[in-house]
């Protein structure tokens, strides 16, 4: 993973489908695009935390579109649905180079 964009309100990045990530069919698994999701919600709490704060992903629901082939690049870009002091929402959007749409995966982290 590539981080390419960070701050309170957007995080993004690329992920190159390797074969150690793929599963039949030579396709990104489902299992990897949820933690890569994850990863950028946890960044994008992160960088919303107050001092000392911590968070855990309390729910998160995924959305598949089309697969990502072996060797394609996919992007992941996450955007605040909401900020408040006890919960974030947040919504990862991941296309591929062309732009289309892979998946989509809405995760809620607790803050702690």
């Amino acid at each position: 993973m590539e981080l390419t964009e960070a701050s309170p309100d957007a995080v993004a990045a690329t992920l190159e489908v390797r074969a150690g990530l793929c599963t039949v069919g030579e396709i990104l698994h489902g299992g990897v695009i949820m933690a890569f999701a994850d990863t950028l919600g946890a960044i994008a709490t992160v960088l919303n935390l107050p001092p000392g704060g911590g968070t855990a992903t309390i729910e998160s629901k995924t959305n598949f579109f089309r697969p990502a082939p072996l060797g394609s690049v996919v992007t992941g870009r996450t955007a605040a649905i909401h900020k408040g002091k006890r919960l974030m929402t947040w919504e990862t959007r991941i296309t591929d180079a062309s732009g289309r749409l892979i998946a989509v995966v809405t995760q809620t982290q607790m803050v702690l």
